[in-house]
């Protein structure tokens, strides 16, 4: 590494956010996991998807419950929805996932009905 190369590194660093930051860090989790970035998502392709769990919520559909996930890798957000579900233990804010499913593009959102899931060892992308 060139004394350049770190010290635009280290100005990097100084100058941006953490939020900045911690998604370049989980930008570059889902690059090393050969994982799909979530903003490139398109509408019926089927994705796997790397992130963090930002918020879990149950919202009934139907009259039955439906557990919904918010899933972000820094380049965005797609929202899990496993129907029939109040819960599934080991999923919860903060926790690392990797999800295989086939994505719907809806009004700007996307979705993943009843996606495969792996917990991830650690509790933060990139642990």
């Amino acid at each position: 590494m060139t004394k350049n190369s770190l010290l635009q590194r280290v100005l990097h660093r100084l100058s941006s956010s953490n939020a900045d930051l911690e998604s370049e860090e989980m930008q570059r989790a889902v690059e090393a996991e050969a994982a799909v970035p979530i903003k490139t998502c398109e509408d019926r392709q089927i994705v796997r998807l790397r992130g963090t769990v930002a918020n879990v919520t149950i919202h009934p559909r139907g009259g039955h419950p439906a557990l919904e996930v918010e899933l972000r890798d820094g380049s965005g957000a797609a929202r899990l929805v496993w129907l029939g579900r109040r819960e599934i233990a080991g999923i919860e804010p903060g926790r690392t996932i990797s999800v295989e499913g086939r994505v719907s593009c809806r009004r700007g959102e996307r979705l993943l009905y009843n996606p495969r899931y792996e917990l991830l060892d650690g509790r933060r992308t990139g642990s």
